[in-house]
């Protein structure tokens, strides 16, 4: 949709749903969002509408039961007052949440906004839950699943299994130069090692990071943006995703990486599994890419091939 189409249908649906009419509107734009976001307002309220196509009415219920959830806990975020499908759109309208953008903040330091995320990363992971994976199929009981592909049946340890059995002599990560016979050897142990260990799952955010907060005059954070929710092994599904993150230029710096790990309560010794699990991802993820993604296979295959280095190195 057009930038005028997309405040257009905004309109529609807010203006449907609050039985008012509309006074004005604007699309939110940059920070790396995947949705498109409106504000709208009518004489009475002001919302946000997120739309996205309709095969994304599923996520939006996800992320309805995460806000819910983690408000229950004690985590500031927006109300969600609708959810639905109008005509070719999914959307979600959620309250307006005064504050400014995370990255754009002069109220709290980046360091201290960091350590609270730890603080809220937290509470977001002691959710009860149920399963693993990023599906969320059965809200009533918080239960959520991995869907099964070619290789995995969706579960943990089908999903370590799968990428034991593709590290062999013909595979095309070696071709790509992601690592060598000999690394991949040394790679296959560790997995195997990884496959017999127990962890904890627990709901994670999954995007965790600056440009999802708002931080309003007060200072108090409010957490937004749930569609990369999951159920995951935690501490690390959300610390992976921040190494991951701290790997680009624009990542969070050692200070506020510790800042977080403070909030949190952990300390450096506690990120080897971490740093295990991410090896785990990172190659899993140019797997994906190989089958789904073949303009994506360059740039995963080079942060693999990075994240293996450092932690061999």
């Amino acid at each position: 949709m057009t930038k005028d189409t997309v405040i257009i249908r905004a309109e529609q649906i807010a203006g449907d749903f609050l039985q008012e009419q509309v006074i004005g509107s604007y699309q939110i734009l940059d920070k790396g969002m995947i949705n498109q976001v409106c504000v709208v307002e009518t004489e009475r309220n002001k919302v946000v509408v997120r739309m996205n196509n309709q095969s994304t009415y599923p996520s939006y219920i996800k992320e309805q039961w995460c806000i819910e959830q983690a408000a229950s806990a004690g985590i500031p975020g927006p109300r969600v007052l609708s959810v639905g499908i109008c005509e070719d759109t999914a959307y979600m309208i959620q309250s307006f949440v005064e504050g400014e953008n995370g990255l754009d903040s002069g109220v709290l330091s980046r360091t201290e906004t960091w350590r609270q995320l730890g603080r809220y990363a937290k509470m977001i992971h002691a959710i009860p839950v149920k399963g693993y994976g990023e599906n969320l199929v059965n809200p009533e009981q918080g239960e959520w699943v991995s869907p099964p592909h070619p290789g995995s049946d969706g579960s943990w340890q089908g999903y370590i299994q799968h990428n034991i059995k593709c590290l062999t002599d013909e595979d095309p990560l070696i071709r790509l130069g992601v690592l060598t016979p000999e690394e991949s050897i040394k790679l296959r142990e560790l997995f195997v090692k990884m496959s017999t260990e127990s962890y904890l799952f627990g709901l994670i955010h999954g995007d965790l990071t600056l440009k999802n907060v708002l931080v309003d005059s007060t200072g108090q954070m409010t957490v937004i943006d749930w569609g990369n929710a999951a159920v995951a092994p935690v501490p690390h599904g959300d610390l992976i995703h921040l190494l991951l993150h701290q790997m680009l230029e624009d990542g969070l710096n050692d200070v506020e990486f510790n800042a977080y790990l403070d909030g949190y309560g952990m300390n450096q010794e506690e990120l080897i599994v971490t740093r295990q699990l991410m090896l785990l991802k990172s190659f899993d993820t140019v797997r994906w890419a190989i089958d789904r993604s073949p303009d994506q296979i360059e740039s995963y295959a080079a942060i693999a091939k990075q994240v293996f280095s450092l932690y061999y190195k």
